[in-house]
């Protein structure tokens, strides 16, 4: 049996970023992201704390995904309720970084300074962006910036997509 036939299917690991203070409409799109996310065998990444980050995990451990959150201090309690696993960083908002770098792709729910962050962190690193309901991200170049997409739906095949078709 050679080694491709043996290894297991890609599983993505998908951040799913927004802010901690999200809106009722931010926290219903980002729980249908963490939904359609575990629905297809994805890993939710996020920050760990509420709001989008809560939402999407909410969604994801109702479907039977997997979530991890990378939290900013150092108490995994902290954490919200939806978490398979939590990780105590300890960095703050550096984490940031963090969350970026351990996921294939981001999707953006809303928006925050630390919620563009990320969004640029993902940019910078070649990865897959999409943002629902939140910034408009313009790159230096047409077509440089993160692809919007109206709905979570949308946002969610078009990270599958772009991953799937990315090299590894």
């Amino acid at each position: 049996m050679s080694a491709a036939a043996s290894a297991p299917p890609f599983c993505p690991y998908v951040a799913v970023v927004g802010p901690g203070d999200a809106t009722r409409e931010e926290s219903a799109t980002a729980r249908r992201v963490g939904t359609l996310l575990a629905g297809h065998g994805a890993v939710v990444v996020c920050g760990g704390l509420g709001g989008v980050m809560e939402a999407a995990c909410e969604g994801a451990r109702h479907a039977g995904g997997t979530t991890v959150g990378l939290l900013p201090g150092t108490d995994r309690d902290a954490g919200n309720a939806f978490l398979s696993v939590a990780v105590a960083t300890a960095l703050g908002e550096l984490r940031n970084g963090l969350i970026v770098s351990t996921s294939d792709a981001v999707i953006a729910v809303g928006g925050s300074w630390g919620t563009l962050s990320e969004v640029a962190l993902a940019m910078r690193a070649g990865k897959p962006a999409v943002v629902v309901h939140g910034w408009e991200v313009l790159g230096p170049r047409a077509g440089d910036g993160p692809l919007r997409t109206p709905s979570p739906d949308e946002a969610v095949d078009a990270v599958l997509d772009a991953v799937r078709n990315r090299p590894r």
